[in-house]
This record gives C-alpha cells, structure tokens and sequence, in this order.
C-alpha cells in the first residue's frame, strides 16, 4: 500500500467511525433499500407486464437488430455491474475509498440502478413467440410466475433478507456492534437446492402464457447469466467455506431438487 492510499484508508477509517457519519451511513443504507425495493416491485411488474408504465413489451420501437443490441448491451452493463462488485478482490479494492459498513448497500444501489436504466431504455420485440389460448393453463403459469417471485423473497429472509441488501450492515455500524463472521448454515430451502433464489428467477421469467421476442431474448440471456453467476459465486463459497461448502455441492443440487438431502 502506498503512503497516499495508506493516508485515504486511515482518514476513511476515521470518517467511519464517528458518530455523524454512524447515522448518514444508516440513512443511506435505508435509501438504498428503499431504491432496491421500488426496483425489484418494478421488475415484476416489468416482467409480468402488469401494473407498471413501460414492461418488457410496451415502449418505443426501434428495427429489430437496433432493439436486440441495445437490449443486449443494458443486460450487459447489469451483469458486469453485478458480478464484479461481487467479487472479493474488487470489495478489496473498493473498500479503501467507500467506508465498509455501506459497501453493501452501495452495491445494492448500484445494481438497482442499472436496473432501472434496463426498465426505461428497453427495446420492445413484440413478436408473439408462443401464446397460450386455455385459459386454465395461462392462469397456471401465471400463478408459477407469482410463485417463482414468492420463492425469491421468501429464500432472502431464510438466510438474512436485511443482510443480504445491506441494513443489517448499516444498523449495527449505527450502534457500534460488528458484524458477526460469515457462518455456512443450509436453512429450510437450501437443504434441497444450493441456489433458491435463483431457481425462482428462472421460474419467475420462464412461466409466461405470452412470450414475445423480447421477453424471450430476456429470460434465455438472463437465464445464462444466472449460470455464470452461480459459477463465480460458488468459487467465491469454496474459497471462504473450503470443504465445508464442497460437501454441500456433493449433497444439494445446484437448482433442480433431485438429490436427497441428508
């Protein structure tokens, strides 16, 4: 480290520890949860097509290879965000200039964000890929859609909803308690698969009586993105857990529950 970064880390270090910056940093964490939550109610609505201004399949037009590259270029700019400031070598990098009690929530913000960006600048591919006519049928995959976002929130509060998008973080920084260490733990849905959260995007996209080019360009890049990401995110587990989380990866499946937990 060189002096000048060693003269930011400790002024940093500083700042974060006194008492205003206690309650800012609070205050941020909440306004970054509250963007995280406004974003994530959008994105059903989004996704589903209902209740929000602009979905997937509503907005200004544009010739099909424009629409596909600019779309294409927003789930990029999303997953990069979301992936590199996940990484560990990045937070330590990052965490010399952004206090470490809001690195969570920063990250939060950052990816709500680009997000919302996704929602205004997508590109509409209205072409019908499938519809279903039965009624019955397109309410059952209506509901599995409903289901697959149910899942989503209901596996952030098993394993620590308020951590998990930065309140936690800030909270206890507001009242001079730290964070406990990461522990391995395998709540309720993670004895049968290792990624719920996951599994219910996928369900969440892929369950549609309507899909349009543009929701299928969606779900299928989006859908590849989630298996990269479940790549990197358990290299990143196998380095902190070691053998602890190979044997999980032994015993849980990835997303399909067809292992017998034990």
């Amino acid at each position: 480290m060189t002096q000048l970064d060693h003269q930011v880390h400790s002024f940093g270090s500083d700042v974060a520890g006194s008492r205003i910056f206690r309650f800012i940093a609070f205050l941020y964490g909440i306004a970054a949860y509250l963007v995280f939550f406004v974003t994530i109610l959008y994105a059903i609505g989004f996704v589903m097509g209902v209740m929000v201004p602009k979905t997937i399949d509503t907005g200004a037009e544009a010739p099909v290879v424009r629409a596909v590259v600019i779309n294409l270029l927003l789930m990029s700019l999303f997953a990069v965000q979301h992936s590199v400031m996940a990484r560990r070598q990045f937070k330590d990098w990052w965490t010399q200039f952004v206090p470490k009690p809001v690195e969570r929530s920063t990250y939060v913000l950052f990816a709500s964000l680009s997000l919302l960006l996704l929602f205004w600048q997508w590109r509409p591919l209205p072409s019908v890929i499938w519809s279903v006519e039965n009624p019955d049928l397109a309410v059952t995959l209506v509901t599995l859609s409903f289901a697959g976002w149910v899942l989503v929130f209901t596996s952030t509060f098993i394993i620590n909803h308020f951590e998990l998008f930065g309140l936690h973080q800030v909270t206890n920084h507001l009242i001079g308690k730290e964070m406990e260490p990461p522990r391995f733990k395998t709540p309720l849905l993670y004895k049968f698969v290792r990624h719920p959260i996951y599994l219910g995007f996928i369900i969440a996209f892929w369950a549609a009586p309507v899909m349009t080019a543009g929701h299928l360009l969606f779900t299928a890049v989006t859908t590849l993105y989630i298996f990269v990401g479940i790549a990197l995110e358990e290299s990143d587990l196998v380095d902190l857990f070691g053998d602890e989380y190979r044997q999980y990866k032994q015993r849980v499946s990835m997303l399909i529950p067809w292992r017998r937990s034990v």
